[in-house]
Order: C-alpha cells, then sequence, then structure tokens
C-alpha cells in the first residue's frame, strides 16, 4: 500500500466533514495515508488528524492502523464493544421504524448484529410475539421486558457477542417458518451484494431469509462503505431495507427496479 498521495492542492479551508470526505477518498486512492501527511495536506495540527481517523473508524468507513488510516478490512469485522456504541442514535432511529412496521401476534426471526438488538429493544410494547433468534443479546433484551415466546437456537456460543452459530443453528431455523425476518448485515457492495465476515454466520441469514415469508434488512447507512469477504445474498431477495440514511443512487434505483421497499428513518 502506499502512503505517498500527490502534493496537496487545498486552497481554501474545508469543513471538518469535508475533510473527513477528502480524507476518505484519499484512503480509497492509495490504500493508507499516514498522520503526519495528513496534517500537512490539510494544515491542520496531527491531533486534528487523530480525531479524523478516529471518527471516520467509528463510522465504519475507514480502518484506524498505527501511523494512520487505510482501507476497512475484508477479513475481520470491528470488535462488537466498538459497534455497540457505533451511530448508536441512528439504529435507535432505524429500530422504532421497523417497530411500526412490526404488528402485534406475529412470529418473527432475529438474527446477530447491535442493530437487531436496537429492533428487540423497540419492539418490547408490543403484543403476544413469538420470537426466534440466534442473538442471546436478543433474547435477553425481550425476556427482561416482555411476556413473548421466545426460542434461542441450538448451537455454540459465540463469546464475543452472544451469537449462536453452527450446523444445530442453522437446522433448528430451518424447522421454523415465520410471518418477519429481521436481519442485519456487514457490508454491502455497491451491485447490491450482501456481504459478511463469517460462514456460519451467513448460513444462519440464508436460511433465515429462506425461511420467512418476509424479510427486513436493518443497516445504518456506514454499511455501504464496507467489503466484508463472503457473500450473503442480494439486497434484491429482502422484502424491506430500513435504513438511517439513503443509499447510493444504484442502489436506491436496483431496489426501485427490484420492488424491493425502502424505508429512510431520518426521512
Amino acid at each position: 500500500m502506499s502512503s505517498s498521495p500527490p502534493p496537496a492542492d487545498v486552497s481554501a479551508a474545508l469543513s471538518v466533514e469535508e475533510r473527513r470526505e477528502a480524507i476518505v477518498n484519499l484512503v480509497r486512492q492509495h490504500g493508507f495515508v499516514g498522520v503526519e501527511m495528513l496534517a500537512g495536506r490539510f494544515n491542520v495540527t496531527v491531533q486534528t488528524i487523530r480525531r479524523d481517523l478516529n471518527d471516520l473508524s467509528d463510522e465504519g468507513r475507514l480502518a484506524r492502523y498505527r501511523g494512520g488510516g487505510g482501507l476497512p478490512s475484508s477479513v475481520a469485522n470491528i470488535d462488537y464493544s466498538a459497534r455497540q456504541i457505533m451511530n448508536q442514535a441512528e439504529k435507535e432511529q432505524i429500530a422504532k421504524l421497523v417497530a411500526r412496521h412490526v404488528p402485534d401476534h406475529v412470529s418473527i426471526f432475529m438474527n446477530i448484529g447491535t442493530t437487531t438488538e436496537a429492533v428487540a429493544a423497540a419492539l418490547i410494547h408490543h403484543q403476544d410475539l413469538r420470537v426466534i433468534t440466534n442473538n442471546l443479546n436478543v433474547a435477553t433484551i425481550l425476556s427482561r421486558h416482555t411476556d413473548f415466546e421466545i426460542t434461542i437456537t441450538g448451537g455454540s456460543v459465540r463469546n464475543r457477542d452472544g451469537g449462536v452459530l453452527g450446523p444445530a443453528c442453522v437446522d433448528m431455523i430451518s424447522q421454523f417458518r415465520v410471518d418477519i425476518g429481521i436481519i442485519g448485515i456487514s457490508g454491502i457492495d455497491t451491485d447490491g451484494t450482501l456481504l459478511d465476515f463469517d460462514y456460519d454466520e451467513i448460513r444462519a441469514a440464508q436460511t433465515i431469509l429462506h425461511n420467512a415469508r418476509k424479510t427486513y434488512l436493518v443497516t445504518d447507512h456506514t454499511k455501504f462503505q464496507r467489503r466484508p469477504l463472503l457473500r450473503m445474498a442480494s439486497i434484491t431477495e429482502v422484502s424491506a431495507v430500513f435504513v438511517d440514511k439513503a443509499p447510493p443512487r444504484a442502489l436506491t434505483e436496483l431496489l426501485a427496479t427490484s420492488g424491493t421497499e425502502l424505508h429512510i428513518a431520518s426521512a
């Protein structure tokens, strides 16, 4: 990866967001950019650039490395503890919107992810839901605050985030036919391919997709910047997409063509 972008050509002061967008563009062009180079290019302090890189990393727009920033990893997800606090307000907006599209007295699949956990918290005032999940955090949220019938799949518990995975998980999900599947994802490619990092997690999500009468994809806007390694499905295979900001135009047009509903929380 190169760390020597072309000389600065910044003729006027940029806003914080303009500078950060320029940093992201440099990372895309060169793979890696150094802190000191960026400070000189934008005529700001090293401390300012470090804040920029930390915030951009929190948003999933680049990966923070020692001495600079680079392309987000395609092989390793951001730590669960960091994902819990990333874009928390946006995830809550999405969750409230999803909850308005879930009626009482229905059955639901919910998979692994911090956005699906936000949806679980938004569903606690519903009535008579049957929830099947491979996410221990979803089960805990709902069991503490509701009298829903909650089923946890079999399988191996992933300690870092409470996900339940493996052949037993997939087999158990396939025994159900539910009204709504609510799934999160780690990344979305420009052609609408849904991407994730873990093969077992993908198999569970695919099984949910195939065994729900309708499927809601819940994702914040930073997932449109991420390119994990493994393919789960196409965004056109879900019934509806719930997001906090409008997707890139090409994806919006793809959803319209395929008949997949698009719900934007900020709208």
